[in-house]
């Protein structure tokens, strides 16, 4: 048994795993280029002997300073933390760490930390960035960078084409009997508010639904809630929130005012990450945030190793899952 010490050396790992030091390197860093045996060999031999990987002496020597950023613009909604802890995952199946900044949906405090964290990271995942593309483009410029839910030619991005779940979501409500409907918006400058809005009023033209917006401006409980007056005053039957948690408030409000759901009204989320534990259960759009966040970075650190990678554009198609808010329309 090999006895466990204080200051372990990478010398002392390679010796006891009878490899050459560079190949205990590879180990922690590339362990695609050796053979699984001898990367096991190695770990065995670290674990035994207490061994953690200097980071900040390989930044030194090499550069690298095994840290990538990601940015979310509001942490406590529901759609992130699968997002954040796929991408840990993915990040640490590669020996790097992950730098998490949140910005409450303020794009200065977005632009703020990428250039905090251009310093100490070798790469950035922006998650439904709030910053202009302008401000995005630069940012690529200075290192690599990788969006999720941002569409920009030329940066490698992942998109959860909510647009496909909506559509779903209309054609839903159609056959239920809705024939006037709301949207209660999400951020003005969130691309999936946009694509969102824009598959709504594409499916409900198509099978002869008015539509109206009612802007809720933030991803939040209380907007939805505070939005009711103005959904009941629209005269419509149905209503498609940007969000769940949006769509969470709605469904309190509409409570408030005595408004029986689904028997006098129905309702439908997007991204289902609270379908499940709200009474009724919320018909949602499908999420997939979890498979945004590892691909992401696995893009990501396949940019780190191949500079050349520069327009890459994953899409990742939704649908809709129905459970209690949506029933037919009265009359």
């Amino acid at each position: 048994m090999i006895k466990r010490t204080k200051g372990v050396t990478i010398s002392q790992v390679a010796d006891a795993a009878g490899v050459a030091r560079s190949s205990v390197s590879r180990a922690f860093t590339r362990p695609d280029m050796l053979s699984p045996e001898t990367v096991e060999r190695i770990m065995k031999a670290a674990e035994a002997l207490g061994y953690v990987p200097n980071h900040t002496a390989r930044a030194l020597s090499t550069g690298r300073h095994g840290n990538i950023g990601l940015i979310v613009p509001d942490i406590a909604n529901p759609f992130f933390p699968p997002l954040i802890q796929a991408a840990q995952l993915e990040a640490d199946r590669s020996d790097f760490c992950i730098f998490l900044g949140n910005t409450e949906e303020n794009p200065k405090q977005e632009d703020k930390l990428v250039g905090r964290f251009a310093g100490q990271v070798e790469g950035l995942v922006l998650a439904s960035s709030r910053l202009t593309d302008e401000r995005i483009r630069a940012h690529a410029a200075q290192l690599p960078l990788v969006l999720i839910n941002r569409d920009i030619e030329g940066i490698p991005r992942v998109l959860i084409d909510s647009g496909s779940g909506v559509r779903q979501a209309v054609e839903h409500l159609a056959k239920l009997g809705h024939r006037r409907i709301v949207y209660v918006s999400g951020p003005s400058n969130s691309w999936s508010n946009k694509q969102r809005r824009t598959a709504i009023r594409t499916a409900a033209s198509k099978f002869n639904m008015e539509i109206e917006i009612v802007p809720a401006v933030l991803a939040s409980y209380n907007s939805g809630r505070n939005a009711v007056g103005a959904i009941l005053a629209s005269g419509a039957t149905a209503a498609i929130a940007f969000d769940d948690l949006t769509a969470q408030g709605v469904l309190a409000g509409l409570s408030e005012q005595n408004v029986s759901v689904p028997v006098s009204f129905s309702l439908i989320g997007c991204d289902d990450v609270l379908g499940a534990v709200t009474y009724p259960g919320l018909t949602s759009v499908s999420n997939r945030s979890n498979e945004a966040g590892k691909l992401a970075v696995s893009l990501l650190l396949e940019m780190l190793d191949n500079r050349s990678i520069r327009d890459v554009r994953y899409v990742l198609e939704t649908h809709l899952v129905i459970r209690g808010t949506t029933t037919s329309a009265l009359g």
